[in-house]
């Protein structure tokens, strides 16, 4: 497919059609506290990490939004086990500070419902480390959200991560493999990497589960199984992502 990547800062009329466009994120991922709080920010304050994909057509097909910050910083200098959460803060935080950044998160890859399968995530991953480069920076970082490890939400990711296929030693997990191919390196594990709490009727809404039993539950689309407290009234899912650095 052909595609024309640029970034929002180059077309900035683009940011109502990159809102629109159709992906398959779960619905109660998008209640993230840290989430809902600043990422409607980046297309604002950082339209020059904001890529966007249209095709021959001139439709949205894909986009990455990607934040800069300073890992080499007072108190950081690790990749942090706070993961997509922690950089998002810290992104913001440098900003007010007017702290230089030294690297680039890639926040999210998405390509839009109905367009998968054709190597789109691949292409907009080559784009985020050539924008990154073209900015000055080293590295790219990533706390990635495995494709498939929703299929095996009981697995510890930390189990999950060091699966790989026979025939190539590459990682089972699709996503984690196109990240690998690409020249990236997985770090380590974000267990805290994303949080999302909420009372059992919220539960009930974004899911459609009955939410009326105690302990684990097992949400589609939920990369480990969700903590629900019936006699306390609420159920927590805490995401795991797996931290893959890119040399550019």
């Amino acid at each position: 497919m052909e595609l024309n990547i640029t970034t929002l800062a180059e077309r900035p009329e683009l940011a109502a059609a990159l809102d629109r466009m159709p992906d398959t994120w779960p619905e109660f991922v998008l209640e993230d506290i840290v989430g809902w709080a600043n990422f409607p920010r980046i297309a604002v304050e950082f339209p020059q990490y904001v890529l966007v994909a249209t095709d021959q057509e001139g439709a949205v097909v894909a986009r990455a939004y990607s934040v800069p910050f300073a890992l080499d910083a007072p108190g950081r200098g690790e990749l942090p086990v706070g993961g997509w959460d922690r950089m998002l803060l810290w992104a913001f935080s440098d900003l007010r500070r007017g702290r230089t950044p030294d690297t680039v998160g890639a926040i999210e890859i998405t390509v839009a419902t109905g367009r998968q399968g054709r190597g789109i995530s691949g292409r907009m991953l080559a784009a985020v480390r050539a924008n990154a480069e073209r900015l000055g920076f080293r590295e790219v970082v990533a706390p990635v959200r495995p494709s498939g490890k929703h299929l095996r939400a009981a697995l510890p990711m930390e189990e999950y991560v060091r699966r790989t296929r026979p025939e190539d030693g590459l990682p089972e997990d699709p996503w984690l493999r196109v990240h690998v191919r690409a020249g990236g390196l997985v770090d380590s594990v974000a267990p805290v990497s994303m949080t999302v709490s909420g009372s059992l009727a919220q539960w009930r809404e974004w899911t459609g589960l009955p939410f009326d039993t105690d302990g684990p539950v097992e949400v589609p689309g939920a990369l480990v199984p969700v903590h629900c407290a019936l006699a306390h009234g609420y159920a927590v899912y805490t995401e795991p992502n797996v931290w893959v650095r890119h040399r550019v």
